[in-house]
């Protein structure tokens, strides 16, 4: 996958403060506040930096955490993890594969037949519609 480099002060004029924040600097939105939530429509999830499908709606469930959360990928090539031992925890980061973006982190479960949770900032999600 070709990868997208910008300059951070690219990135401010393409993106909003908030979805800045979140992709370039790891953060977290609020929980329950994306309004991707609880959409029940098909389609698919996109980054909203650089359009890479990250995840399909019928990957999707309701975790009961505040975030959208998906059970697989879109593709194996759709996402990088990194070791995040930030806040005296350990756990793995999720990045777009195409733009570097922070997007969330992935958890085990054993509630999904993957034995996965993709907790996902549904601020930087861009959902387009099935036909």
């Amino acid at each position: 996958m070709k990868k997208i480099i910008k300059t951070d002060a690219e990135w401010k004029k393409i993106l909003t403060f908030e979805q800045y924040n979140i992709l370039r600097k790891k953060g977290t939105e609020i929980p329950n506040s994306c309004g991707l939530l609880n959409n029940k429509e098909e389609g698919i999830y996109s980054c909203v930096a650089c359009k890479n499908k990250l995840f399909k709606s019928s990957k999707k469930f309701d975790s009961g955490t505040g975030w959208p959360s998906f059970f697989e990928p879109y593709s194996d090539e759709a996402l990088e993890y990194r070791d995040d031992n930030s806040f005296f925890q350990k756990r793995t980061e999720i990045l777009c594969a195409k733009c570097g973006g922070h997007l969330g982190h992935v958890f085990n479960a054993v509630n999904t037949t993957t034995g996965k949770r993709y907790c996902i900032n549904g601020i930087v999600l861009k959902f387009n519609k099935s036909n």
